[in-house]
């Protein structure tokens, strides 16, 4: 997929190191400079909301050597408006505007070498099917899609095209949980028997999936897809294995309109901004007050009529707050996992427990609904190890600058960069990845309505094995483990 920049950028260098001023050298510079601009690979965005702004800045930025940004695609031409301009302030040139109706014309027109995808959950599959139909690889955001036949939709777009998907899984690029994975792999624990997995999430995040267009399950295939999809990936990639079976429990019981009135109020309204009980509302959420979200959503409702603000009681919410889900995986590790959208602090604590002994991991995102202030990283951050026989011992955390845990960087590198090293720990997460990933949500979804254990075998067909780092009782970096049966 990627290409270098060849003899044109080592004649620049010399250049650079001629005499300043010539007229010679500097048409010259220009010159490799041009042909080099021209060996950068071109991208197209299509839903260019708020998570769209992690690409736009890498390409303006640190990418802007890899690659181009050359358009923009979206349903609103609000947002449309609102990128260019993001553009000309970074220096960069605007991205050539196209409505969603118009995408297969973008890709006919421009060509691009890859479609980056960040639409709302649902969309994903039909633009990523048509990228690749059409012949480009493509980036997407997790997760990959929010159902079974959407998955088999598009494993089979990657095995009719010829082309791939990369699912950006920055949680796998943080430093602290590659370290895990780093540990694991060491085998000081052994086997991994059983995982107890517990995320939660606070009220301020947690509540912003009940006020957004998240709250509808057929848009996000609710939190079991589009959020926990991040800690199954991780969970099957510190595994370097996946998962065959599901049962699991949900309920919504927190954000309701029997809990706002427990908490005094007389709703639920329509959404924050409009709102008669603002004043006395613990979860009012003014979004005038976040120039990125009032520039993106409040100033263009008159295009789409869509409320960033929503109220987190409106009966007509549809997905879960409170899950509990077992997952069996192929090479006999049991997973015990939970995820809670209500609490009163965000992160998790993990814990591997293994023939040789345990390791536990945790990590405090925000320590409250204020944030993680005044903590760092030694208190954030623990993992460590307790052997089975003898004394546990703490394991400084590896950390780094930056979004989610300093993942965002990394990870941006390993898709842009050209010249990123060649990665041992395999972070890089493709189509199969991302299939796996969203299976286990979708099928903890089909138990919440059936109340009835499912096997993942029976969601799709021919998913194939994602490229995983040897584990202790491999063979070889993708082999299966010896314990390994498919369902």
């Amino acid at each position: 997929m990627d290409r270098s920049e060849g003899p044109a950028v080592r004649r620049r260098d010399v250049l650079g190191g001629l005499a300043a001023g010539t007229a010679l050298a500097t048409a010259l510079d220009a010159n490799a400079a041009s042909v080099a601009a021209d060996k950068r690979k071109r991208y197209v965005a299509v839903g260019v909301g708020s998570r769209n702004r992690l690409y736009q800045e890498a390409l303006w930025g640190p990418h802007k050597a890899h690659g181009e940004l050359i358009a923009a695609c979206d349903t609103n031409p609000g947002r449309l408006n609102h990128i260019s301009a993001r553009a000309t302030k970074a220096g960069a040139k605007p991205p050539a505007p196209y409505l969603a109706a118009d995408f297969d014309k973008m890709l006919r027109e421009l060509k691009p070498d890859a479609v980056i995808i960040t639409t709302p959950d649902a969309f994903h599959d039909d633009y990523v099917v048509r990228a690749l139909d059409a012949g480009c690889d493509v980036i997407t955001e997790k997760p990959m899609t929010t159902t079974a036949e959407k998955a088999q939709r598009i494993l089979d777009a990657v095995k009719r095209s010829g082309r791939h998907i990369r699912v950006t899984f920055n949680y796998r690029y943080s430093p602290f949980r590659s370290q895990v994975k780093e540990l694991l792999m060491s085998g000081e624990i052994g086997d991994i028997l059983s995982i107890d997995f517990q995320w939660l999430l606070n009220t301020v995040h947690g509540a912003d999936y009940f006020r957004r267009w998240h709250s509808n399950k057929a848009i996000s295939g609710g939190l079991m897809v589009h959020k926990a999809t991040h800690h199954f990936d991780l969970v099957n990639w510190w595994l370097s294995d996946l998962p065959v079976s599901v049962n699991a429990t949900g309920k919504r019981e927190f954000y309701t309109p029997e809990m706002a009135r427990r908490f005094g109020l007389q709703g639920p309204h329509q959404r924050c901004r409009t709102c008669p009980e603002k004043a006395e509302c613990n979860f009012y959420f003014d979004m005038a007050a976040d120039p990125g979200l009032k520039a993106l959503f409040l100033d263009n409702e008159k295009y789409e009529g869509y409320f960033r603000d929503q109220c987190v009681w409106r009966p007509e919410i549809n997905i879960e707050d409170t899950m509990n889900v077992i997952v069996g995986y192929a090479g006999g590790t049991t997973l015990s996992y939970s995820l809670n959208a209500f609490n009163a602090w965000e992160g998790y604590h993990i814990a591997f427990n293994g023939t040789k002994g345990r390791l536990e991991h945790s990590v405090v995102e925000q320590a409250g609904v204020a944030g993680a202030s005044g903590q760092d990283e030694s208190d954030r951050i623990k993992t460590r190890i307790v052997p089975m026989r003898g004394n546990p011992r703490d394991i400084v955390p590896a950390t780094g600058a930056g979004g989610h845990g300093g993942g965002d960087a990394v990870m941006l590198a390993d898709i842009f960069d050209p010249n990123a090293p060649k990665d041992p720990l395999l972070r890089a997460a493709d189509e199969r990845s991302g299939a796996a990933s969203i299976l286990i949500g979708v099928a903890a979804n089909r138990c919440f309505e059936t109340g009835k254990p499912v096997k993942i075998g029976e969601l799709v067909s021919g998913l194939d094995w994602p490229d995983y780092p040897k584990m202790p009782g491999h063979k070889d970096p993708v082999a299966q483990p010896p314990r390994m049966q498919r369902a």
